[in-house]
């Protein structure tokens, strides 16, 4: 249901009423008496958007979603952690079932 404001026009009463769409708007101020009430224009509600929120990523484009997934590191996150190769990407021993199993030395 809307709010519509209200202003009399014999004594400048100002005030808010909640009316249906399909209703006449009032013409009776409850102030004075009189038949010079006027409805005001207003600006209306904000909208309100009710839940958990809105982010700004929630609606990125596709090729922004590529574009970051190109860039981001595909190596896994166990070759990231062997400190044995120079480079964990093509790490083998991180990735080998052999390196879970504690070495014994000969």
């Amino acid at each position: 249901m809307p709010t519509y404001e209200y202003r009399c026009d014999a004594c400048s009463h100002e005030f808010e009423e909640f009316q249906y769409i399909k209703d006449a708007p009032l013409k009776k101020c409850p102030n004075c008496g009189q038949n010079k009430l006027r409805r005001l224009i207003s600006g209306g509600a904000a909208i309100v958007f009710k839940g958990s929120g809105f982010y700004q990523t929630d609606y990125r484009s596709d090729s922004y979603k590529k574009s970051v997934q190109s860039e981001s590191p595909s190596a896994p996150a166990t070759a990231a952690a062997c400190n044995n190769c120079p480079s964990a990407s093509t790490c083998k021993e991180s990735t080998s079932s052999e390196s879970a199993k504690p070495k014994t030395p000969k």
